[in-house]
């Protein structure tokens, strides 16, 4: 399939963007790519591959430190880079990281995160994992485990944790009950899980994955975390809920990488059920109710915004980054529901167009905002913002010959349905039994998420 190349007026930026030219919106990127790589030491001497700045101490409001997801969504960024422009420059840095980051088990739990492991956080290497799967990213050397076995050691850790003694069911946030915001169930950790058997289920055919999904995603649908608004027809796909309540209530949040991660599960459910009505309205729903909320009418209806923080100046490292995730999903999407294409392209490319507006700060005079409605730098600069303008810049670029793959169509990576089975789900067996000063640290960190819920609970009500 060819999508249809709009013209838009090339707005004034340091990074000139004609998306009516393959080869200037390959050189943008290449511009993008490079500078978001410049913050990355882990493939420097005495650094730890894989690794962002902060990552082994992370805090998303301390500006500089990244948390050990984005870095792992920041690899999948660069594998798709490659998919749309055919640079190879960061092939070898990236397969580095998820070798050095995959942990001994091979399931994306490495020692150095472990003790703080999120369901959210081992899905997003995982996304990356299956990126690599779906491209025939090069093939790690030797006898290391294969792209695909790293996803499906994460999934078989990850349906342990699924738990029906609250809420009917559901995964917590958190890997181990001592972390802060364990009583969460949120929507990246329980939407990741059903993209990733999504995802498993389009490349391998094999139908247990497939109905993982839709038992995880059912839960959602008719849990707090999803709620559908007869009068507008918007499904709000809210952050989180609490367990601790028996999921009576909900934190009224929504973020654009909470729709674009339901939206690219339920596009990879609508192929490999060969065009289910039930996933095809599943699908529409979800990008028909991103449209309304994060596509704002009063910068034309095509050009992406963080509807919660952006224009407040409120985004943390994290927030920074959610847009890259929705536009790569709705570029998947496109491919994999075609039907949906004529929607999704305009406002790809407007938002490609806005993002390259924003490019024109920083040290050097190209760094990227995340204003994308003006050409007026916002002042914000960081991974994130770069990691958004480079997805949603490359996605011009996608076409059919790039659609994902599967084994039934080309994916060579090999599959181990049995991956990671053997590695333990207690963490008192690779850390030694938690002490007194474990649980007040815990009890530390659960008091600093609570008063931030409740601070930015107030700040919307506000």
């Amino acid at each position: 399939m060819q999508y249809l190349i709009l013209f838009l007026t090339t707005l004034a930026s340091a990074i000139q963007l004609n998306i009516n030219s393959q080869d200037d919106v390959k050189s943008a990127a290449s511009t993008i790519a490079y500078d978001m790589m410049t913050v990355y030491t882990g493939n420097q001497s005495g650094q730890v591959p894989g690794l962002l700045p902060g990552g082994l101490n992370c805090n998303p409001n301390n500006p500089g430190t990244y948390c050990w997801w984005e870095a792992g969504a920041m690899f999948g960024s660069l594998i798709n880079y490659w998919q749309y422009t055919g640079d190879t420059s960061y092939n070898e840095v990236t397969s580095q990281a998820m070798q050095w980051q995959k942990g001994a088990d091979d399931n994306f739990n490495p020692a150095n995160q472990s003790r703080s492991m999120g369901i959210d956080d081992q899905a997003f290497w995982a996304f990356t994992a299956m990126d690599a799967v779906e491209s025939n990213f090069p093939a790690p050397a030797g006898d290391a485990p294969s792209w695909l076995s790293l996803a499906q050691a994460v999934y078989n850790f990850q349906q342990d944790k699924w738990d029906t003694t609250t809420c009917g069911g559901g995964f917590h946030w958190q890997v181990f009950s001592i972390n802060a915001g364990y009583n969460l169930k949120n929507a990246v950790s329980n939407g990741g899980n059903f993209q990733l058997a999504a995802r498993l289920a389009y490349v391998t055919g094999n139908s247990s994955y497939a109905d993982w999904a839709e038992k995880v995603y059912s839960w959602m649908d008719q849990s707090k975390l999803m709620q559908h608004d007869p009068t507008t027809g918007v499904l709000y796909i809210w952050d989180n809920t609490d367990s601790n309540n028996n999921c009576t209530d909900q934190t009224n949040f929504v973020w654009t990488y909470n729709y674009g991660i339901m939206l690219g599960g339920a596009a990879y459910m609508y192929n490999y059920t060969n065009g289910s009505d039930v996933w095809l309205g599943r699908v529409n729903e979800i990008l028909n109710s991103t449209y309304s909320l994060f596509f704002p009418q009063e910068y034309g209806g095509n050009i992406m915004s963080e509807l919660q923080c952006e224009t407040q100046g409120l985004c943390n490292q994290d927030q920074r980054s959610f847009k890259a995730y929705l536009a790569r999903w709705m570029a998947v999407t496109a491919l994999l529901v075609p039907s949906t294409a004529a929607t999704i392209v305009p406002k790809l490319a407007a938002s490609a167009q806005g993002a390259a507006g924003q490019c024109d700060g920083g040290s050097n005079g190209r760094q990227c905002g995340m204003e994308w409605f003006t050409a007026t730098w916002d002042g914000s600069t960081d991974v994130g913002q770069q990691m958004a303008a480079l997805s949603v810049i490359g996605s011009t670029l996608n076409r059919a010959d790039i659609a994902p793959l599967s084994q039934a169509k080309g994916a060579t990576s090999e599959s181990d349905p049995n991956a990671g089975q053997n590695a333990p789900t207690d963490p008192t067996k690779e850390h030694g039994p938690v002490t007194t000063a474990d649980k007040a640290g815990a009890a530390i960190l659960t008091i600093l998420v609570v008063v931030l819920v409740v601070g930015g609970s107030i700040w919307l009500v506000i």
